[in-house]
């Protein structure tokens, strides 16, 4: 905390004007939470009217239409006895239980019939037209048809009260009224609740004129007074609703003041605390100043520390872990790999001939060496790998969680690319190679000292064997695993012993049915395990960066193998090869390819080369200046495996492509899965919009052959046609006719 701040809490009128910021806050909320309250308590009486009216509405309908049912029954019997009229009457009455009376009133207005007698009596033969008015609107609802109602009115058995006419026919064929009388009060509290008589005052007004009231009596919240009309037929009443002062405050809720002095409460607990603290600020402001010092000096003691743990764990020439370091650090790395039941790889590394040179060019000339390699190997390091300088001319490599032997494999690569190019010393450019043994935990050892030593057996089997290699310890691993790194170390000479060879498979065309170009895939003759298949050698290749010295190899067997057919029967064959993007990423990839065409004199249009649509799409930038170049130079471009991962089609736009190769996971069922085949027809269709050529990969059924066909596919490769050949086993093919070339015209068979 700075002076300046400490300082403005020191101020003595700081806590009143916390105290008064707070009350500030509670008042201010306060008052927007009874605003709240009110409109919730609106909105609430709102919703009470509106179902008042609503079940004001429901209900009165009800006995209109009860009323219009009785009328019926008369036009319906016209002749029936005032006995069997009243019998029907009292039905209603005891159904009902809300009305004053039922009537029967002839065509001169005149009461006849009613029910019940009992209480009615001087009612009987009374005239319902006593004045201009209700004869007006009985003789119009005599004419028409159309009910009537008085509404509100005195009575003549006393009260208040409204009667529903309903005319028994119209017109000429008037047979009087039914009607239905109805004391206010009853009404009401017939089609009210008693919940709602009990909470509120009703006021009924008949066209905005007070006509009668309920609930007259209590203590009402007049200020909460809500009005909402009611929809009747022929009335014009509205309902003023008023609710009592205990439904009011039975809706209030507490937070408003409950929030006022909780907060209130809380500014005095803050002005209070406050002047604790000034009181605290006060007392320890003198011990600042102390403390700094101490921490300053504290400081200077852990970096002092620091600086010390630093030079017992660091190489003082390289800046690497030094050996100690390195070996405790193992030690941990073994407690945790055996908890968690992982791998851990020890690389033990020599530099070759580091000796000569040291002891030739001089010992700054060794220091200056070992530097720039720590540098590189350095570059290597990350949470899962520790790089040590042991002493002399070997350094120690930890690599953490190792779940297989690619793991390792994939390591020793990126080591041997730090060694790739020359390394600049006293202005002279030096190529070092190492020389490397490994060990793998658990099965070359379960402590550091065995570990360490069975990794030194490994680096010294290594040199017997010669400099610029690794060596796997290997007692205790499977005998699998031993091949493939054997295999790993033999593939560093095949190109050196010409053990390389080039298969091809053949490629048809569809409307032609002839042979135009064919695929060429690598085999490995192996001097002691013979025949070997790409995958078996080609990731080996890929993690050891030798991928790139193959790929040339294809170009220039394949541009000769083109030489050869010039001039024969087969020389107008294309060769597609596989790149890989390691391949691609060479910037003299191109320059590779156009020297192999012009020392074989061969035409570009007759070489392809194929990318899998993965390697397409990465570093696009890069990748569509070298595919332009190639399609610059002649060469024609194909995205193999088209279809699987991806679905961005930008790049079939952008890139110079001349070929798509749909991937053989599509055509595998392409006649039977309907989904296979709609897919296979729209990469078709989209590719022949951009102008691009389709070839179908692993057609292995006639029947994959005659959808292709018959959905205008260019061209078709697969086992159906031919397995990957040698050369000369292809061209006896072609010779003798004796692979599937075309498709019978009737495609049904």
């Amino acid at each position: 905390m700075t002076n300046k701040v400490v300082r403005g809490l020191l101020h003595p009128v700081v806590p009143a004007l916390i105290l008064i910021v707070f009350l500030g806050i509670a008042s201010v909320l306060k008052y927007g939470l009874d605003r709240q309250d009110e409109r919730q308590i609106n909105s609430n009486l709102a919703s009470e009217s509106l179902a008042m009216a609503n079940s004001l509405e429901r209900e009165f309908l009800v006995h209109v239409e009860a009323i219009r049912r009785m009328a019926k029954r008369l036009e319906a019997d016209p002749d029936i006895t005032e006995e069997l009229w009243s019998r029907d009457a009292r039905n209603y009455l005891e159904d009902f239980g809300v009305y004053q009376a039922l009537e029967w009133i002839d065509r001169e207005y005149i009461i006849r019939w009613l029910e019940p007698l009992t209480g009615n009596e001087d009612v009987v033969g009374y005239n319902v037209a006593f004045s201009p008015e209700r004869r007006a609107a009985l003789e119009e609802a005599q004419a028409n048809g159309t009910i009537d109602i008085s509404g509100i009115i005195d009575l003549r058995q006393g009260g208040k009260g409204l009667v529903i006419y309903v005319p028994v026919y119209s017109g000429e064929s008037n047979n009087g009224f039914i009607a239905g009388v109805f004391q206010m009060e009853t009404l009401a509290r017939h089609l009210l609740t008693s919940r709602v008589l009990d909470a509120f005052h009703i006021r009924i007004s008949d066209d905005g004129a007070p006509a009668y009231e309920l609930n007259t009596g209590g203590e009402y919240a007049s200020d909460y007074s809500h009005t909402v009309d009611v929809d009747l037929p022929m009335l014009g009443w509205s309902l003023t609703v008023t609710p009592t002062t205990d439904w009011v405050s039975s809706r209030k809720s507490i937070w408003p003041w409950t929030t006022f002095i909780s907060i209130l409460f809380m500014g005095v607990l803050t002005s209070l605390t406050t002047l604790l603290v000034q009181l605290v600020l006060k007392r320890n402001h003198a011990l600042l100043k102390t403390r700094r010092e101490l921490e300053f000096e504290i400081d200077q003691r852990k970096a002092a520390q620091q600086d010390l743990a630093r030079l017992e764990s660091t190489d003082t020439l390289t800046g690497l872990a030094n050996r100690r370091f390195f070996m405790e650090d193992l030690s941990h790395t073994l407690s945790i790999a055996d908890r968690q039941m992982r791998q851990v790889a020890l690389v033990m590394l020599d530099l070759d001939r580091f000796q000569m040179l040291n002891d030739t060019l001089g010992h700054q000339f060794g220091d200056e060496l070992l530097i720039k390699v720590s540098e590189r190997l350095n570059s290597l390091s990350d949470e899962k790998v520790l790089v040590a300088y042991s002493g002399g001319d070997e350094f120690m490599i930890c690599q953490q969680h190792v779940d297989n032997l690619d793991d390792v494999i994939h390591l020793l690569g990126q080591i041997k690319q730090c060694y790739a190019e020359p390394f600049e010393v006293q202005n002279e450019a030096h190529y070092i190679t190492a020389t490397m043994g490994i060990a793998i935990y658990p099965q070359s050892g379960l402590d550091t000292d065995t570990l360490l030593r069975n990794a030194d057996i490994a680096l010294y089997r290594a040199k017997e064997q010669g400099r610029n290699t690794y060596q796997f310890y290997t007692e205790g691993m499977q005998e699998r695993e031993v091949m493939r790194l054997e295999l790993d170390k033999d593939l560093s000479h095949a190109l050196a012993n010409d053990e390389f060879v080039l298969y091809y498979q053949p490629q048809v065309n569809l409307a032609s049915a002839e042979i135009l170009s064919a695929e060429a895939l690598i085999r490995w003759q192996h001097p002691r395990r013979g025949l070997l298949p790409p995958m078996e050698f080609i990731p080996l290749a890929e993690e050891g960066g030798r991928i790139t010295e193959i790929g040339r190899w294809v170009v220039m067997a394949a541009c000769q193998q083109l030489a050869r057919w010039q001039g024969t029967p087969f020389g107008h064959l294309r060769i597609a090869v596989n790149l890989s993007g390691r391949e691609l990423d060479d910037e003299n990839l191109v320059d590779h390819i156009r020297e192999a065409l012009e020392t074989h004199n061969v035409p570009p249009e007759r070489l392809e080369v194929e990318l899998t649509e993965e390697i397409f799409i990465q570093n696009i930038e890069h990748n569509l200046n070298q595919l332009s170049r190639l399609h610059q130079l002649g060469v024609s471009l194909a995205i193999d495996d088209f279809g699987v991962g991806y679905s961005s089609l930008g790049y079939l736009r952008d890139f110079p492509v001349d070929l798509l190769k749909i991937d053989r996971s599509f055509i595998t069922e392409v006649t039977e899965r309907h989904d296979d085949a709609v897919i296979t027809r729209a990469v078709i269709n989209l590719a022949h919009n951009l102008g691009i050529q389709v070839v179908a990969e692993g057609v292995e059924t006639m029947e994959q052959l005659v959808f292709l066909k018959d959905h205008h596919c260019d061209l078709a490769q697969g086992y159906l046609i031919s397995r990957p050949v040698p050369a000369a086993m292809l061209e006896k093919a072609l010779t003798e006719g004796t692979m599937v070339t075309g498709v019978p015209v009737d495609t049904r068979i």
